[in-house]
């Protein structure tokens, strides 16, 4: 870890950069848990067009809408009621055959702790690039199993986790049993197996790396109009660890009202298309 190369001016309340940041209107709320399913549609009209070529970039964009919304739901920033968050990381984990409330309870941790000890979700961002992606098998598993060892025994959110873990299982045996019909199952559920490997170098090791002691240099900002779209947002990481209340599709204006702030304190965002 290199020790920091800004001094951290005092972080004004959200208040007071804008109250208006927090708000998610109706339609931003269903957009956002939509996109997964509308997603996995096309990857069904896909498969049954027999066009597999497109099949990976399908995943890839199901991959984004899902990382990008189960973000906003487990920091509460759809207006979800307790149940309706609960069904929610249930629907978008299924999506991609994860567990929502495992990320829910290492993801919550993260921003408590990082870059401190007990910290699964941020641990690659002290391993070395080969180590972060070697990790990547690992990676989702041991955080279901912290998860799980934190969990109270026979209270709902172990009960969560085990019905998440048993939907993953159950979808990669369906994809078995029905290969000889088709085959799209069984590549779908390789395609998001496979794609989890690159969680612990793209989401933790790259926006954490080199990290400093303060919390406007624990993690960095990529800047542009491209990729930032691309990504739905998620591209704003050092926003999003400042202020994890504004939802993803305000954080391009949370970037903006932030910028003279960050140009005092001598952060530097980083340029992409």
């Amino acid at each position: 870890m290199q020790p920091a190369t800004c001094i951290e001016p005092a972080l004004p309340p959200l208040r007071t950069i804008g109250g208006d940041l927090l708000s998610t209107t109706c339609c931003q709320r269903r957009l956002a848990l939509a996109r997964p399913f509308v997603g996995v549609i096309v990857y069904a009209l896909v498969a049954y067009s027999g066009l597999w070529w497109l099949a990976p970039a399908v995943v890839f964009l199901i991959f984004v809408s899902v990382v990008a919304v189960t973000h906003d739901v487990v920091h509460g920033s759809l207006g979800l009621s307790r149940r309706q968050t609960d069904w929610a990381l249930f629907a978008t984990g299924a999506v991609l055959l994860e567990s929502g409330h495992a990320y829910r309870a290492t993801h919550l941790r993260h921003h408590r702790a990082f870059p401190g000890p007990d910290d699964p979700e941020g641990d690659p961002a002290r391993m070395s690039l080969l180590k972060a992606v070697a990790w990547g098998p690992f990676f989702l598993p041991r955080l279901w199993l912290w998860a799980y060892s934190r969990s109270k025994r026979g209270g709902a959110e172990r009960r969560w986790l085990v019905v998440e873990a048993g939907f993953a299982l159950a979808v990669a045996i369906a994809g078995v049993c029905l290969y000889r019909r088709t085959p799209a199952v069984l590549l779908y559920t390789s395609l998001v197996v496979i794609g989890s490997w690159v969680y612990p170098l793209l989401t933790v090791h790259l926006p954490h790396r080199d990290y400093g002691e303060t919390r406007l240099s624990q993690t960095h900002t990529l800047r542009g109009r491209i990729v930032p779209a691309l990504f739905l947002e998620l591209t704003y990481h050092l926003e999003h660890h400042l202020y994890p209340e504004v939802p993803s599709h305000n954080l391009a204006e949370l970037s903006r009202r932030l910028d003279p702030l960050l140009r005092e304190a001598g952060v530097e965002p980083r340029r992409v298309p």
